[in-house]
């Protein structure tokens, strides 16, 4: 029993990555809201949980599986809560310290080395600093916040259940 319910939350994991994607193609594509270079790199992260939560799922392992995907769940989650708290922290911050403008996402990757382009995406552009879009006071990159701290203490969860769980109902 305590399986099956791994394989839902992970599930849960999987189906809230994905509709939280799309979400941001429904704001791209029918409100013409274009993603930041941020947004995009969000957006990775959130393809990255998604994956682990379907991995997870399909998979359905036992407590050193569990353990490994909590982890890695906690590492992609937390690269996206650091991106969309820099994000927030562009949006808030003085305009002095944010490009007023700059290039896309492909540009940079396309013309520059990833050890140049990596240092002007996470410089924001004016872009990033724009608030297009709000509910309940938060932004776009303040809910991915919130989503990627949800999915950090899922892990977290995760990993406390496995640890508390007997040898025995482990193997």
């Amino acid at each position: 029993m305590a399986l099956m319910n791994n394989r839902l939350v992970w599930a849960a994991v999987f189906i809230a990555s994905a509709g939280l994607l799309g979400f941001g193609l429904y704001l791209q594509h029918v409100d013409h809201l274009d993603p930041c270079p941020l947004c995009i790199l969000q957006r990775y992260a959130f393809i990255a949980t998604g994956l682990v939560g379907l991995v997870a799922a399909v998979h359905n392992p036992r407590s050193v599986g569990q353990t490994v995907y909590a982890v890695t769940l906690i590492v992609f989650a937390g690269i996206g809560a650091a991106i969309a708290g820099w994000h927030v922290w562009l949006q808030y911050a003085p305009r002095r310290n944010v490009f007023e403008c700059g290039p896309g996402l492909d540009y940079m990757l396309e013309t520059f080395p990833l050890s140049k382009a990596l240092p002007m995406i996470f410089k924001g552009s004016g872009d990033c600093a724009n608030i297009d879009w709000s509910f309940l006071g938060l932004s776009i990159p303040g809910w991915s916040l919130v989503c990627f701290i949800l999915l950090i203490l899922g892990g977290l969860g995760f990993l406390t259940r496995v640890l508390r769980l007997p040898r025995h109902a482990t193997s």
